[in-house]
């Protein structure tokens, strides 16, 4: 049922947003490196996979949790793009390909080793990996990992549709933020 969901979801989602990033691609004309980002992440199972954004970077930054970088990372429109969760859009398309879900746990770099092992305590990487969850509109990010795998379970354990359309809900609305920058 929820697989549904995530399908109808992503592809209105994706239609709506179309013009939003045809608009962005023309900004991004003057920004170095390509317009879409993928960057390996850990998913279901531990498999690995790469999650699609809209690139906030400039193009020479480090592979690092966006908590471990400055401002000065940030390529001329991607902190707007960061405050409004307009560069996961294009994680829609992870969530047609089956790689993640609209709601799950943030999915995480391979070299986020605390947080790999937080997780795996409560076999969070059992469940698919998504945009928007319990942890992203209480505003806990990558930063505090054994907070973050608390929380990543809890949403887990007490998983329903009605949280699901919740999560979505909210996160529409604002709640939360993206990762914290230095």
């Amino acid at each position: 049922m929820i697989r549904l969901f995530d399908i109808l979801i992503s592809f209105v989602g994706l239609i709506i947003s179309l013009p939003i990033i045809l608009i962005l691609l023309l900004f991004s004309f003057s920004e170095k490196g390509s317009f879409i980002f993928k960057q390996k992440r850990l998913g279901y199972k531990n498999k690995i996979f790469y999650l699609f954004k809209i690139r906030t970077m400039k193009i020479n930054t480090k592979n690092l949790p966006t908590h471990q970088l400055s401002e000065e990372s940030f390529n001329n429109y991607g902190s707007f793009l960061r405050k409004t969760k307009i560069d996961e859009l294009p994680q829609l398309f992870n969530v047609l390909k089956g790689e993640m879900s609209i709601v799950g746990y943030r999915p995480c770099l391979l070299n986020q080793k605390e947080l790999i092992k937080e997780r795996e305590k409560f076999k969070i990487n059992m469940t698919k990996p998504g945009i928007t969850g319990l942890s992203q509109v209480n505003k806990i990010d990558m930063s505090n990992p054994v907070l973050l795998a608390k929380s990543d379970y809890e949403m887990i354990r007490n998983f329903s549709l009605l949280n699901y359309f919740k999560y979505i809900f909210l996160t529409f609305l604002g709640s939360g933020f993206g990762d914290r920058i230095k």
